[in-house]
């Protein structure tokens, strides 16, 4: 598992590490990290053409000593300062005797040397910083935009933040980021990890808390929650997960729903609802019933939602059942709110932005521009755990307290018409299983992501593919 910290956390480990170790220790160790990460992008660091960023303080510093490092490996290094008063001393006086270049900011010539770049760092703003980037970098922003150099961020794009992962004005997007200790919130989650590229960390031997800011899932721990029937299951020890959804209008809903529950693992499903002709012309298995949810029969979970229309009494009958239950689409619309609060089994609600947006009365680039802040809100003010579906995934516990789950998964090929529908049916089958709420939805969110990724495989497709592939994004995940 992946973990990330906020600035505060990391600062703390940073002071105690720092008392105990030589003054300046530390930084040689992110500095040492972020030049052999330079040196892995360049190839041949020999007569290469090197421009550091540079701002205050230590994230200056950290690129400055990097620099140095490259200077004295042959590389032609120049660093250009944008607040030459400020300038971290001792990293500056190293770059200088290893032949390093410095030229100001605002002395003319800094974009000309930044165009020539086969290599730019960014150390301009550091973990601390808030908002997008000052006036007096944004020149610079543009010239390395225009250059052909790979762009190496240390520890986090400037103008990016690192608690959020929100991006507040103009930022600078990297290649790489080369971060130090442990990940940080805005380099997992969107809009800020699109501008971080890949991610490497560097351990510099940070002593961290056990409980993080947010955690990313890996192939062994989707493995560990997974549900494995044993010699004596049958059906009902499985889980039996209930579908209603549907309508009219949407019968395809109800179709896809009940496709991800069956390729989820359910022992079986039962659905309710106008589209049984269109169910059981798909899935001959499925038991359909006509009653209601109330006389559907003994199910482990609920799904509620998919393509519902109107059906508010459906879904007001399905909130009142003692099992977990798992609300989508016209779900989340037609759900009364104190309804939800008031239920003693779990709940997961699997919101997209503008469902989210709708639910907290706020404009959908608010959710989308900040989404950490989005699931928590909702996970808070339902009492329930929420997946909010986007460009990165996020799962926050009831409550909205614990570590908020990000998904690594994801794909843009998953934005397409009843995928979400199908991750709903997935999701509803782990919590007939017996999987706790956040487990079920973040390892759900995992499979349905890998299941993207395998039906499309550079190319497009459709809900029903994906589907057909969660089967072998299980296969993936428990074998490897």
């Amino acid at each position: 598992m992946r973990t990330a910290y906020s600035v505060e956390t990391v600062r703390a480990a940073e002071r105690e590490l720092m008392a105990r170790l030589p003054e300046g220790a530390l930084m040689q160790r992110a500095a040492a990290g972020l030049a052999a990460a330079c040196a892995d992008v360049l190839g041949r660091v020999y007569g290469s053409r090197v421009v550091l960023l540079v701002g205050s303080g230590d994230n200056g510093g950290d690129a400055l000593y990097a620099g140095a490092r490259l200077a004295r490996r042959g590389a032609g290094v120049s660093a250009v300062l944008l607040a030459p008063e400020r300038a971290h001393g001792g990293g500056l006086a190293a770059l200088r005797r290893a032949g390093g270049r410095v030229v100001r900011a605002d002395g003319g010539g800094a974009e000309t040397v930044v165009g020539r770049a086969d290599l730019v760092v960014d150390g301009i703003v550091g973990i601390g910083g808030t908002g997008g980037l000052r006036p007096d970098a944004v020149p610079l922003a543009d010239a390395v935009e225009r250059s052909r150099a790979v762009v190496v961020a240390v520890d986090l794009p400037s103008g990016v933040d690192a608690d959020t992962g929100e991006v507040r004005g103009r930022a600078l997007r990297a290649d790489l980021t080369v971060t130090f200790g442990t990940h940080k919130p805005g380099l997992l989650v969107d809009p800020a990890r699109e501008y971080a590229g890949s991610v490497r960390l560097v351990d510099i031997g940070l002593e961290l808390p056990a409980s993080a800011e947010l955690e990313a899932l890996q192939h062994a721990d989707v493995a560990r929650m997974l549900p494995v029937p044993a010699a004596e299951s049958d059906k009902y020890r499985r889980g039996v997960v209930g579908i209603a959804a549907g309508s009219a209008r949407y019968p395809g809903a109800a179709v896809l729903a009940v496709a991800g529950a069956l390729r989820g693992g359910a022992g079986a499903v039962r659905y309710v609802g106008p589209a049984g002709q269109a169910v059981i012309a798909r899935f001959p298995e499925t038991l359909v019933s006509d009653g209601g949810p109330k006389h559907a029969g003994r199910v482990q979970s609920w799904v509620v939602g998919p393509g519902a229309g109107d059906d508010a009494a459906t879904v007001a009958e399905v909130l009142a059942a003692e099992v977990p239950v798992l609300i989508d689409a016209d779900g989340l619309r037609l759900a009364e709110a104190s309804a939800v609060r008031a239920r003693r089994a779990p709940t997961v609600m699997t919101p997209h932005a503008g469902e989210a947006a709708a639910l907290l009365g706020v404009e959908r680039e608010e959710v989308e521009g900040g989404r950490l802040a989005a699931v928590r809100e909702l996970a808070g003010r339902y009492g329930a755990t929420v997946l909010l579906k986007g460009s990165t995934t996020l799962i926050a516990s009831a409550g909205g307290g614990a570590a908020v789950r990000v998904n690594p998964t994801g794909t843009s090929w998953l934005a397409t018409a009843g995928s979400g529908d199908v991750l709903s049916g997935l999701g509803g089958s782990l919590l007939a299983a017996g999987l706790p709420a956040v487990d079920a939805a973040s390892a759900a969110a995992y499979l349905h992501g890998l299941a993207g990724r395998f039906a499309a495989d550079g190319a497009p497709a459709g809900a029903h593919d994906v589907a057909e592939e969660i089967a072998g994004a299980w296969r993936s995940v428990v074998r490897a």
